[in-house]
């Protein structure tokens, strides 16, 4: 896939960092001396951990040179480091791993948090938020969408490039071994947006990257058109005109034995 455009992502600032907030709000530390935050992106959710933890030294840590490029910028007296996390590990003793939107694009991302966990000190948290929308209209349209092109054979790898989150006793079996505590939760949020334009902007940032990453620019702005189309009619006008996105969030907190 291209590069993240950290512009695009952040256009939608505060919508995406609520659920940051109220996984945050969830931790039950006092006080922290290392976080890192994985999957940092542009730094939104790095911001609200330096200030509810500003005595910690914190790490970001994301694959997209573009998103920490924008953290640097908006953050400079914090870390980023550029890694994988389907291999990344702390390297020392960690307070906080803080993941916010980010494993959902790890494959077989279950035994990677339990990796995490494992390497935690006694009373270390993982702190994790995921979007758990394929089945909401605005992904079921991108894979309905790529199977009608004349060019579905390019897109045959977006269709397949998330999983459906595992349920959340598979979470519970995989990380309450080695928790003293654990929480799960879901979250649906209903953000209102100014019409189904809005909707599709907002996923070209995030859900809609592998598919338009293929195409050439015909092929995409027929892909969107088409797309668009099927938003308009899942999601109605309401009374104000503008549109209601439902978004579930899958929330877990787990703190080490």
């Amino acid at each position: 896939m291209p590069g993240w455009d950290a512009l695009l992502y952040l256009k939608f600032e505060d919508e995406r960092t609520r659920p940051a907030r109220d996984l945050l709000a969830q931790v039950p530390l006092p006080e922290a001396t290392h976080i890192y935050d994985l999957g940092c992106g542009p730094g939104n959710s790095t911001e609200l951990i330096a200030a509810r933890f500003p005595r910690a030294e914190i790490v970001g840590i994301d694959s997209s040179a573009e998103m920490l490029a924008k953290a640097r910028h908006s953050l400079p007296s914090l870390s980023f480091h550029e890694a994988d996390l389907s291999t990344w590990m702390p390297d020392r003793p960690t307070d906080l791993l803080f993941a916010n939107a980010v494993f959902q694009w790890v494959p077989g991302h279950l035994a990677v948090l339990r990796r995490l966990i494992e390497a935690l000190p006694p009373g270390g948290v993982l702190a994790v938020q995921m979007p758990d929308n394929l089945d909401e209209p605005s992904h079921v349209a991108m894979r309905v969408t790529a199977m009608d092109m004349p060019f579905a054979a390019k897109l045959e790898a977006a269709v397949a490039s998330r999983d459906p989150l595992p349920s959340p006793g598979d979470y519970y079996d995989a990380l309450q071994p080695l928790s003293r505590h654990i929480d799960l939760w879901h979250t649906v949020y209903e953000h209102a947006l100014d019409n189904a334009a809005s909707i599709v902007e907002w996923v070209m940032g995030t859900g809609l990257r592998p598919f338009l990453a293929p195409l050439d620019a015909a092929e995409q702005k027929s892909f969107l058109d088409a797309y668009t189309s099927k938003i308009a009619e899942a999601y109605p006008t309401r009374i104000d005109g503008r549109v209601l996105l439902r978004f579930p969030r899958f929330f877990l907190v787990a703190v080490r034995a």
